[in-house]
């Protein structure tokens, strides 16, 4: 092993010495080949810059760079600041102080105040010095500006405000800004000055700005547009050392438009009359009116009261809200129609009267004996019907009534807007679902062919008709007629005529704002039917469901009142309410003068107020020659006579009751009282005296007696909304 190693050693010994620079050649080498294999052989061209090509490419390159989201974050900046300048920049509040903030892209030569003048409240004089750096080019001069030119345009635009505004003051002479901006074309050259020039301007002869002439037509438009446009100019401080500073116009404050709150169109009309007044009984002794059973206006105040506005006069009918209630009246017996009941109480807002109080009850048979109802729905489609309260609530009413009719009952719909047309023809009451769905197809829209519409709905109504049956047309309206025969009388005198053929016509109300109710009532009457106002769906349920029997079933045509006052015990009487319904005397016993109908189950209040001889309360004098005695009748208040005709007849039925008075007064009657003191003090009769609100609501609380459907405590709550009304 030794040996071995020996050998190795020797030849080691023996090889060649390495040449110096041997080392440093292979290094070179080494390095020349490492540079040289980093490369990369060159890309073969792409076929995206050939010739053809290169611009769509170098569009699309460009757009995919502007469109990445470092380009999209910088254009955006750049352009949110672009616009806070434009935006800000006009409407900046005026500085003060001194500013050498460029007004050009050269830096001009500017006003510098000599800090060796005086503080005196005068402009300082002035020195000029270049502000252009190096390196910088001055700009081209501009023109002279012409001072007096724009001084009256500002005078035109601005008048007499903007010359008061002007701040006072008597500087010295100042040189006006000039050669400071590039030329530039006119239009370019008066928004520049508009823009740059204006708050630099000098302020000389007294305080009024002068402004070149490109600078004023420029400003025209925006003070045209702005009448609070701010005085900008320089003028001299007081407490800074004769510094230039701005001094602001007085704000010129427009006049604020009076804000009106918009009022809908009101074309409301109400049929309605003077209050009764008060009648001496010997002058004339006999007072004569028809029935009314109606209800609408009692509706309508309600309406009105809870739109937090009082109702006029014209809307107040006090027999319709009197008849409102029901009453417990005695029920007439199995051979009468109906019954009377008379009651005599103190009148309770003057002592010294007395209210007599008459009562009338229908005889309500049982519904099995009703014979089987012919009904033709004529319904008011014009565009006036499609407010909520309308149309839509119209559907939902005599959706109600059609679950009180029978199988053997017919519907028929007749709808009229521009024209009329019949939407359903008859079907029997038992296909609800056909009824139901001729409703939901209707909508509103054109004008109001009413009468038109009425004509339709009695051919349709004739068609109808059978032995021993009733035909009865419903018409569901706001009244609002505006083509055909729209005028009250001649819509009398139309369905005065159909009546004889024994279909009657009743009319429900809906809607407000163009509520013709003098038309309504004007149908119903003449129609012998009754007129009710829909407000709300309970209403809808009072008039359609509960009163339906009474409504469409009558029991007694042409029934008239009439009551003869003794003089020996009355002096003095009005009726309240029914002015609407007077009848002249010689009428009560023409069998051929048309009045109202009663209807099953029905019931009708009249009041009236009387004055015994010798009372303080008395409102007219006696006569100087005396007058007419009765004889015999001492123990009388008066004399009632009641005549009807029973449906279909012609010869009236009369029935006579003495008025003793000795007839006690009840809770019923005593509401009824307060319900008719409510109706005077809305009307702001005067009969009412010192009685008020108070007394009203503590009448009507105190006998408000059984009041299973609410509608007594709805009154009272009517009331004190009326007093809160009142007071305001």
């Amino acid at each position: 092993m030794t040996d071995d190693l020996d050998d190795l050693r020797m030849l080691l010994k023996a090889a060649p010495a390495p040449e110096a620079d041997a080392k440093a050649r292979a290094m070179a080498l080494a390095m020349e080949n490492f540079d040289r294999l980093q490369g990369s052989a060159d890309a073969p061209r792409s076929s995206e810059d050939r010739t053809k090509a290169a611009p769509q490419n170098g569009v699309r390159r460009m757009f995919k760079f502007l469109t990445s989201r470092p380009a999209l974050a910088i254009s955006t900046s750049a352009a949110a600041l672009l616009i806070g300048v434009a935006v800000i920049l006009p409407v900046t509040d005026l500085r003060t102080g001194p500013t050498d903030t460029p007004v050009a892209t050269a830096k001009p030569k500017v006003a510098e105040a000599d800090p060796a003048s005086p503080d005196t409240g005068d402009v300082a004089a002035v020195t000029e010095r270049n502000t252009t750096p190096p390196g910088t080019m001055d700009a081209p001069p501009l023109p002279k500006a012409n001072h007096e030119t724009a001084e009256a345009n500002l005078d035109r635009a601005t008048g007499n405000d903007l010359a008061s505004s002007v701040a006072t003051a008597e500087p010295a002479p100042v040189e006006p800004m000039a050669d400071v901006l590039p030329e530039a074309e006119p239009e370019a050259e008066a928004s520049l000055l508009a823009e740059e020039a204006l708050p630099a301007a000098p302020a000389t002869n007294g305080g009024e700005s002068e402004l070149s002439d490109p600078a004023a037509i420029a400003l025209a438009p925006m003070m045209e547009g702005d009448a609070e446009l701010r005085l900008r100019m320089e003028a001299p401080a007081e407490a800074i050392g004769g510094t230039l500073g701005y001094v602001t116009a007085e704000p010129v404050v427009a006049p604020v438009p009076e804000l009106v709150q918009p009022q809908l169109e009101d074309t409301e009309a109400y049929a309605t009359e003077a209050p009764n007044p008060v009648k001496v009984t010997a002058e004339e002794p006999v007072s004569t009116f028809s029935i009314d059973v109606d209800t609408a206006s009692w509706a309508v105040i309600r309406s009105t009261l809870n739109m937090a506005v009082l109702p006029t006069p014209d809307q107040v009918r006090i027999e319709e809200m009197v008849n409102y209630f029901p009453y417990a009246y005695k029920a007439p017996t199995e051979e009468e129609a109906f019954a009377s009941t008379i009651s005599v109480m103190p009148t309770p807002w003057n002592p010294g009267t007395r209210l007599v109080t008459i009562g009338i009850q229908g005889a309500l048979p049982a519904v099995t004996e009703r014979p089987p109802l012919n009904l033709v729905f004529l319904i008011d489609t014009s565009g006036s019907m499609e407010d909520p309260n309308k149309l839509p609530l119209l559907k939902q009413s005599l959706s109600l009534l059609l679950a009180e009719l029978r199988p053997e009952d017919q519907v028929a719909i007749v709808a009229y807007a521009g024209s009329a047309g019949q939407v359903l023809p008859p079907t029997a009451a038992a296909d609800r679902a056909a009824i139901m769905a001729a409703l939901d197809n209707l909508a509103s829209g054109g004008s109001t062919a009413g009468a038109e519409g009425l004509e339709l709905a009695y051919q349709v109504a004739e068609g109808m008709k059978a032995d021993g049956e009733v035909s009865r047309i419903l018409l569901a309206t706001d009244g609002d007629f505006n083509v055909g025969v729209s005028d009250p009388e001649g819509l009398e005198a139309y369905v005065a005529k159909k009546r004889e053929t024994g279909t009657y016509l009743s009319v429900l109300g809906f809607g407000r704002g163009n509520l013709d109710d003098a038309i309504m009532q004007s149908l119903a009457q003449n129609g012998n039917g009754t007129a009710a106002y829909i407000d709300t769906l309970s209403e809808a349920r009072k008039v359609l469901v509960d009163q339906l029997t009474g409504a469409l079933f009558p029991i007694a045509d042409d029934v008239k009142i009439q009551v003869e006052w003794n003089p020996a015990t009355v002096a003095e009487y009005r009726l309240i309410g029914y002015e609407t319904r007077s009848l002249r005397r010689e009428d009560f016993n023409n069998d051929a003068v048309d009045a109202g109908e009663i209807g099953a189950g029905t019931q009708v209040t009249a009041i009236y107020e009387i004055t015994a001889p010798g009372s303080d309360a008395l409102l007219n004098d006696p006569l100087r020659y005396g007058a007419a005695t009765a004889e015999g009748t001492e123990g009388e208040l008066g004399f009632l006579r009641l005549r009807w005709k029973a449906p279909g007849e012609e010869q009236s039925t009369l029935v006579e009751t003495p008025i003793t008075g000795t007839e006690e007064a009840t809770a019923e009657t005593r509401f009824a009282a307060a319900i008719a003191g409510f109706g005077q003090l809305l009307q702001g009769s005067v009969y009412t005296g010192d009685w008020g609100w108070d007394q009203a609501i503590d009448l009507a609380v105190t006998n408000r007696g059984d009041d299973p459907y609410g509608y007594r405590i709805e009154a009272v709550n009517l009331m004190r909304l009326a007093q809160s009304l009142s007071a305001n």
